[in-house]
């Protein structure tokens, strides 16, 4: 009964936040030589470079990299962001590796690409699940309150989101559970954000209010709920059952690549050419991070590991992981993590997008976002070594995922009160979440419908094992 009101209360709220053409991160060719750009090649920068180092060769293939029309090779002064990497280098007296210059590039306190400014939507870089329609954040809120009911309806608990944006989906989550009150009564809005101006955009989409008491603590009137901002994960109070939302959070988290090479698994770092502009380069000795590199290979099957020639890890992510499952398995909650990834080890797929454009990952650092596939084994296999009282379940893609709670009744719900021009607004919002996948029951509005995200991105969740599976994992 629950679930049925859920899925079909009418919203006198927005339908769909974008009814045009978007561009999500998915929208890619899974992997490139060198992560450079994935988009199409041309004739004009088919070129191939060969960089030497003792023992190996890195061949540089730029015939994908796509250069934008006001794009100019003549020189210009360094950014400040530019000359903190650059001074970085030369203190260390060598490069450094893709996962520090990746995280400089995101989250450096003055520079970083989310630092300073609204990188979503159609007037920022890259639009996600939230912005494309409200059903997306009302099918997590259907999530959270299943869970919640099989915790025993707890009256507190702590709901927490990795990297919010624009807050856009806790929104929709919070508006689209409101009238089941002891639900939304019990909740402790804890939202995980490093970015003063996205902290900004969050206290305004959620219409917040600051509470005048010796908390100073925030107030969203979307349904009376407190709310608190944090930089960590860790700074959030645990002591009370947990739900974590992670969407297209893992994807920003650092990487480490490996390339094989004559003399052994080696990492790529990055380095400052002669031209004094960045370059790739591989490591003459195994770093520190290799050490990861051997345990993530011990969860691929030995088949797999004759086959690579890159690696991805991310060291962070497990170090999330590992924050995630212990305070789920002594506190009791689930985690949902949703993201573009594959259910198997990453090769390369470490990617730069800027105004909706594959760019070159060193061009320019801090105008672009950098973004990888997330490793759901390395999810799954973390959280199981952490704590033996969580459970996780999935990946299941995000057709089956959305489809299973019910997104095909919300869309019907939906339709029945709007107009035709929002009716086919929401049938392409409805398009773009689930297409490509095993929900739609309809075909795509027209061939210039882009790319669903249905089976590009992936959902798992990781509960506590006295809740039993959740939905819809079943």
């Amino acid at each position: 009964m629950m679930l049925r009101k859920l899925l079909t209360q009418s919203s006198s709220r927005r339908l769909l936040s974008s009814g045009t053409p978007f561009f999500s991160k998915t929208s890619l060719s899974p992997f490139s030589s060198l992560s450079s750009s994935p988009e199409p090649p041309s004739s004009e920068n088919s070129t191939v470079e060969h960089v030497e180092h003792p023992g190996t060769t890195i061949s540089v293939d730029r015939s994908a990299l796509y250069n934008p029309p006001d794009h100019s090779h003549e020189s210009k002064p360094d950014s400040e962001l530019v000359k903190h990497l650059k001074s970085i280098i030369k203190f260390r007296g060598g490069p450094i590796s893709v996962a520090e210059y990746m995280e400089e590039v995101l989250t450096n306190p003055k520079a970083g690409f989310y630092m300073n400014r609204d990188v979503f939507g159609a007037q920022g870089d890259f639009i996600t699940s939230p912005e494309v329609s409200q059903m997306f954040g009302e099918m997590i809120g259907v999530w959270t309150v299943c869970v919640w009911e099989q915790m025993g309806r707890p009256e507190r608990v702590n709901l927490v989101e990795l990297g919010p944006g624009r807050g856009t989906l806790m929104a929709d989550l919070l508006r689209g559970t409101s009238k089941f009150k002891n639900f939304t009564e019990s909740l402790h809005l804890h939202l995980v954000e490093c970015s003063p101006a996205l902290q900004k955009l969050q206290y305004q989409n959620l219409k917040c209010t600051d509470e005048s008491d010796s908390e100073k603590k925030a107030i969203s009137s979307l349904a009376g709920t407190p709310v608190h901002w944090h930089a960590t994960l860790e700074e959030v109070p645990s002591g009370v059952p947990t739900l974590i939302i992670a969407h297209e959070f893992y994807d920003a988290l650092p990487v480490h690549q490996f390339q094989k090479s004559s003399r052994g698994w080696c990492e790529k770092m990055v380095d400052v050419g002669e031209d004094s502009q960045f370059r790739f380069v591989l490591s003459p000795q195994p770093t520190p991070a290799a050490l990861y590199l051997m345990k993530r290979c011990t969860w691929a099957t030995p088949e797999e590991r004759e086959k690579l020639e890159h690696v991805e890890i991310s060291p962070k992510s497990m170090d999330l992981t590992k924050e995630i499952a212990k305070r789920i398995g002594s506190d009791g909650g689930g985690a949902l993590i949703i993201d573009y990834g594959m259910d198997g080890i990453i090769s390369d797929s470490l990617q730069a997008i800027r105004k909706h454009k594959f760019v070159n990952i060193l061009d320019d650092p801090g105008s672009a976002d950098l973004s990888a596939y997330v490793d759901f084994p390395s999810i799954k296999h973390t959280s199981e070594e952490a704590s033996e009282n969580v459970s996780v379940h999935g990946p299941m893609t995000q057709s089956q995922f959305l489809g299973s709670l019910g997104i095909n009744f919300r869309v019907d719900a939906l339709l029945q009160n709007c107009d035709d021009d929002q009716a086919e607004s929401l049938r392409a919002g409805y398009w773009q979440l689930v297409g490509d996948g095993e929900a739609p029951f309809w075909e795509g509005p027209d061939e210039q419908t882009p790319i669903g995200m249905g089976t590009r991105y992936l959902a798992m969740a990781i509960v506590n094992k006295n809740q039993g599976v959740p939905a819809p994992f079943q």
